[in-house]
């Protein structure tokens, strides 16, 4: 096994690197699937280092491979996805976005400068260690029907063998130099809802001529969210929650004919999720029809709750304690969060951790921004010795 003290000294003696390639990729975000000049980027990074690949993985998407000795004696796949979010940034950086209304505002620009430096680590240690490496540069994690189920879908992962996947994600919660791990159902399913109440439109002081949409509305929200905690297990997690509302027409004293909704769902249970879509839809329809309205609930299902393989996750848990040690490793708590690594959570074994970033703003915000002196060289030398650890796992298993 190689010396932690080896990967440690080539992700730290690289940074001024880490830290051009971050900030190339910061000012030039790319919204999902749009990443043809974010891919051009990778690529040019991995010819420089000789490192082989290919591209057309969902277009814009990137798949490279690093052999040590007896590639066939073992194999992982780590994955970080590429593209961007529709946010204009307010950090006041000299490195800001330079692409008007859109920014790397949930990390995606740590997460693939952290996977090309382990790239460059490996390929750097590749005459040192049995198996290969497969490297997944994503794109569209924040967009249905996500990256992750098309790369799937492609085939581009080989789902008859039990070869396990990593990811890794910032966390603004943590402090830099921290990682985070949750063994077990960790971040939710998410479907968007989107509700249309239909009724007959009128004057509001006469409402015994009028179908009141509003008020139907009103009572299937209600009546949503009553189904949810009366027919779940109360020990799975699960949130429903609307967040828009809209009317066609209406006014003071004018009951609009049709209202629309938008709302999210929430579960760490695929049967219950399957279930509770079912019993949401008969309930809207039911009960709109018996106060003289009509429904019609569209689910556009998202992302399935992301399972990190609890015997998978433990293990990698106490190699990543020896690499940050004991005070720097914390256990999450579950998450009504979604992430589009959940598909392959559900077809291989997967683990899905947190990489500390500094305590700031949050996620998605305008002014997020990441320690980078610190992030990026623990992100690539941990992600690499965990892909290192668990190759020599399979091996010692064989």
């Amino acid at each position: 096994m190689i010396k932690i003290d080896k990967i440690k000294q080539l992700a730290q003696e690289q940074l001024e690197q880490w830290i051009s390639i971050r900030r190339h990729l910061h000012q030039y975000p790319e919204l999902s699937f749009e990443e043809w000049e974010t891919a051009n980027y990778i690529a040019s990074c991995l010819d420089r280092w000789g490192i082989s690949y290919q591209r057309g993985m969902v277009k814009t998407g990137i798949f490279a491979q690093i052999e040590g000795k007896n590639p066939d004696a073992a194999c992982i796949t780590l994955r970080a996805d590429i593209d961007a979010l529709p946010i204009q940034e307010q950090t006041g950086l000299p490195f800001s976005s330079k692409n008007e209304g859109r920014m790397h505002a949930c990390g995606h620009d740590v997460h693939t400068t952290s996977l090309l430096a382990t790239a460059f680590i490996l390929n750097e240690l590749k005459e040192e260690f049995e198996g290969r490496v497969q490297l997944i540069f994503q794109p569209g994690e924040e967009l249905l029907p996500g990256g992750a189920s098309q790369v799937l879908a492609e085939g581009w992962l080989d789902q008859s063998r039990d070869f396990p996947i990593l990811g890794q994600h910032v966390e603004p919660g943590l402090p830099a130099g921290q990682v985070g791990f949750h063994p077990g159902p960790f971040m939710a399913s998410a479907d968007e809802l989107y509700l249309s109440v239909y009724g007959k439109g009128g004057h509001a002081a006469r409402p015994q001529d009028c179908n009141d949409v509003v008020l139907i509305a009103s009572h299937l929200v209600i009546a949503l969210q009553q189904l949810i905690s009366r027919f779940r297990d109360p020990l799975q997690p699960s949130v429903l929650s609307f967040g828009k509302m809209n009317t066609a027409g209406g006014a003071t004293n004018v009951l609009p004919e049709r209202i629309d909704l938008e709302g999210t769902f929430r579960a760490f249970n695929e049967e219950w999720r399957a279930e509770a879509h079912q019993k949401m839809q008969q309930l809207c329809q039911q009960m709109a029809q018996s106060m003289g309205g009509r429904a019609e609930l569209e689910i556009r299902k998202g992302y399935p709750y992301l399972h990190n393989e609890e015997s998978l996750t433990h293990s990698l848990m106490q190699a990543a304690r020896d690499y940050v040690g004991k005070d720097n490793l914390v256990l999450l708590p579950q998450r009504m969060g979604a992430e589009d690594f959940g598909f392959y959570a559900q077809q291989m074994p997967a683990c899905f951790y947190r990489l500390g970033t500094g305590i700031g703003p949050g996620l998605h915000h305008p002014k997020f921004s990441p320690d980078e002196k610190t992030a990026l060289p623990l992100g690539a030398g941990l992600m690499a010795y965990l892909a290192l650890f668990q190759l020599n796992q399979q091996i010692k298993k064989a």
